[in-house]
């Protein structure tokens, strides 16, 4: 009697494990964010949907344990080594500075990295593909060259471009090298303002006011995550902002071409199930974001004093926002 009252006991037992929902052993994620802003946190929305798709359900069969460096630098490592010690079962790291951090702590745990802009430079993995390590994610690298391109059809009379950028983050200078070799190489002239913190921002931006025609942020988090500082000055001062990533538009850009870091996310969550289904990190092949799409803001135009031309900006507009702010094309 004693026996089969254990028996029922233990197989109770089991079925409120497995009954509710959640598995015997909770997959533990380990998810590291340089900053908050909307291009990185869609990112992360992205992954966690592609995840749910794949079976592996927060709160239900996974806990992914979310840090943000808060823009620090220094705080990737710590970050890094929570994870280590944690003995988390993959780490999905947003940003060059995290993926790098957490490359040089963990050698066995495997890593997905997202939202990078060079990971073959920065040393995050050997080679794009399949890197034989156990490193595999998805590279944001715009094309900046198109980009510079693009705006400077949008506001042609433009001569003089401005950026804003972190010289210390080296998952920017790579875009802003390129920025520069395609603004020269169409006989116009780059000036640079550099700043160290997200609170250096606005007197950057400052700093550009009688000395630039139009201002264009690439992939620099520090001014991301402070751009309504950016689009204070320019609103104030009649010039016309544009940035790479399309979550700026909505929060003061005339224009971006770039691509949907929802999408990335998704990419990399894909790859990341996938790794907990078994597969080896190093034969999923690491690789770039793709379906870049245009939006474009005819009120923030309106707001910065630039006159876009209306048939360029229809044909090529994927995303547009009219002058009250409505949408008008694209979802």
């Amino acid at each position: 009697m004693k026996k089969m009252m254990i028996v029922c006991m233990v197989f109770l037992a089991l079925g409120l494990v497995f009954g509710s929902g959640v598995s015997a052993k909770m997959i533990r994620i380990g998810e590291a964010q340089i900053v908050a802003h909307p291009a990185l946190d869609n990112d992360s929305k992205g992954f966690a949907a592609a995840l749910a798709e794949e079976g592996f359900i927060e709160g239900k069969n996974i806990k992914i344990d979310r840090q943000n460096a808060q823009g620090d630098q220094p705080n990737c490592a710590i970050i890094a080594r929570k994870f280590e010690d944690d003995k988390v079962d993959l780490v999905h790291a947003i940003s060059t500075p995290n993926a790098q951090a957490q490359v040089k702590i963990s050698k066995t745990i495997p890593i997905v990295f997202s939202s990078v802009t060079d990971p073959v430079a920065t040393g995050i993995v050997p080679k794009m593909g399949k890197t034989g390590t156990h490193v595999t994610g998805v590279s944001d690298r715009w094309p900046i060259t198109l980009q510079c391109r693009m705006y400077q059809d949008i506001v042609p009379h433009t001569k003089k471009w401005g950026t804003i950028y972190n010289p210390g983050d080296v998952n920017v200078t790579f875009h802003i090298k390129e920025m520069k070799k395609a603004v020269e190489g169409m006989g116009l002239k780059l000036i640079e303002a550099h700043v160290s913190t997200s609170a250096e921002v606005m007197q950057a931006a400052q700093s550009l006011v009688g000395r630039v025609d139009a201002i264009h942020i690439t992939s620099d988090n520090t001014c991301v995550s402070a751009f309504e500082s950016i689009v204070k000055i320019c609103n104030a001062n009649n010039i016309p902002l544009f940035s790479g990533d399309r979550d700026s538009v909505p929060r003061g850009a005339i224009a971006a071409y770039g691509p949907d870091y929802f999408l990335i996310g998704y990419t990399a969550g894909k790859k990341a199930a996938r790794i907990l289904k078994g597969e080896n990190p190093g034969t999923i092949p690491a690789g770039l974001a793709t379906e870049y799409s245009l939006w474009v803001s005819l009120k923030h135009a309106k707001a910065q004093g630039a006159k876009l031309p209306p048939a360029l900006v229809k044909k090529a507009a994927d995303k547009l926002w009219d002058e009250q702010g409505n949408v008008i094309k694209g979802k």
